[in-house]
């Protein structure tokens, strides 16, 4: 009996001691990333350029708090769009052969909501008990604490945070494509503040032997954004 209750005596004792660790270190990513100060900003735009085998093609980002982003890439004169204002979402491929938009997915909203810089997923994800402490890994030579995120439905990813600046230095999650499981690594990197607001400047996706690179070459901050914008005309 009284092994028993050492033995859960001690299993709370960790529990507790992950939780404060994991406390301490969402709170030094949010720090870090100048999440603290958010609510001061009302409005993003990035210029970007997505590289993929041996392609260039332009970016453009917009963001509007508290939620509303959108994203379109241009391809041979063409749109790739997806577009959430803050209630549904929507996205539009040509490449799919149509162009007419279509609504996403709970999903697919959650998706492109976790590139929303306005939205702390990490805090977020704390908050709801969906992170669990793993231990530490390295890194590119730096040691950096292993965080599993529940994203639901059976699926979860790996978020690693440098020990030393609290920043975001990979992800990387299985997801199943065409019934296949591939695993998907992404790498932010070049870290630059402007006006108020940090971001990876440079961010590699690696999967099944390609990269793709997204490369921001302009980050405005504050500037007038109608919400008309994130309507699909």
């Amino acid at each position: 009996m009284k092994k028993l209750i050492f033995a859960a005596s001690f299993l709370f004792a960790a529990i507790a001691l992950n939780a404060q660790n994991l406390d301490e270190i969402i709170g030094k990513f949010t720090t870090a990333n100048k999440l603290d100060r958010i609510g001061d900003i009302k409005t993003i735009r990035i210029s970007a350029k997505t590289s993929i085998m041996g392609m260039e093609m332009p970016t453009e980002i917009w963001m509007k708090s508290p939620n509303k982003i959108k994203t379109v890439t241009s391809f041979n004169g063409q749109d790739m769009v997806q577009v959430f204002d803050g209630e549904k979402g929507y996205s539009v491929n040509p490449m799919t052969g149509s162009s007419s938009p279509m609504e996403m997915t709970p999903e697919q909203v959650k998706q492109i909501s976790r590139n929303n810089y306005f939205n702390n997923y990490m805090a977020q994800y704390h908050q709801e008990g969906k992170l669990s402490l793993e231990g530490e890994e390295s890194v590119n030579g730096k040691q950096a604490y292993r965080i599993k995120a529940d994203l639901g439905n059976g699926t979860s990813a790996l978020m690693y945070i440098d020990k030393a600046s609290g920043l975001l230095v990979k992800t990387s999650a299985t997801v199943n494509q065409q019934g296949m499981d591939i695993t998907v690594e992404t790498y932010p990197s070049d870290y630059t503040e402007t006006n108020g607001v940090l971001l990876p400047m440079k961010t590699t996706t690696s999967t099944s032997g390609m990269d793709i690179v997204i490369s921001f070459t302009k980050v405005e901050v504050d500037i007038p954004i109608e919400d008309s914008v994130f309507k699909l005309k």
